[in-house]
């Protein structure tokens, strides 16, 4: 495999993009390879690299069909359902916490005064 192309940050030639810049202009990778890179120099550390895609290989988004949107509400709604007591949390369980607030912070002095949960 031949080595990428590397451009300094904000110096990559026209007809480059990454994934956010396609996607800014309704366009997607298309199952192409990364065509180069770009790299911002940091102290102490490594660069920060940013794959480039050429925009003439680029591909038209997908449109959401109404099969996609549901699935996506179906999963969407899977991540606000607390495992630990099986009620929907009204917000997305944080992956830190694993479960709702109230399960994974319980009460220490009992119900008085908290809000209904269970």
């Amino acid at each position: 495999m031949a080595a990428l192309p590397v451009f300094r940050w904000r110096l990559a030639p026209d007809g480059y993009a990454t994934r956010r810049q396609l996607r800014e202009q309704g366009l997607r990778p298309g199952g192409q390879d990364v065509a180069a890179q770009l790299e911002r120099p940091r102290r102490r550390r490594g660069p920060l690299v940013a794959y480039l895609y050429r925009v003439d290989r680029a591909k038209p988004i997908r449109p959401m069909t109404p099969a996609r949107w549901a699935a996506l509400a179906k999963a969407n709604a899977a991540r606000r359902v607390c495992p630990a007591c099986r009620c929907d949390a009204g917000y997305v369980i944080p992956a830190a916490l694993g479960t709702c607030v109230p399960c994974a912070y319980p009460d220490p002095h009992g119900s008085e005064g908290s809000t209904s949960h269970g």
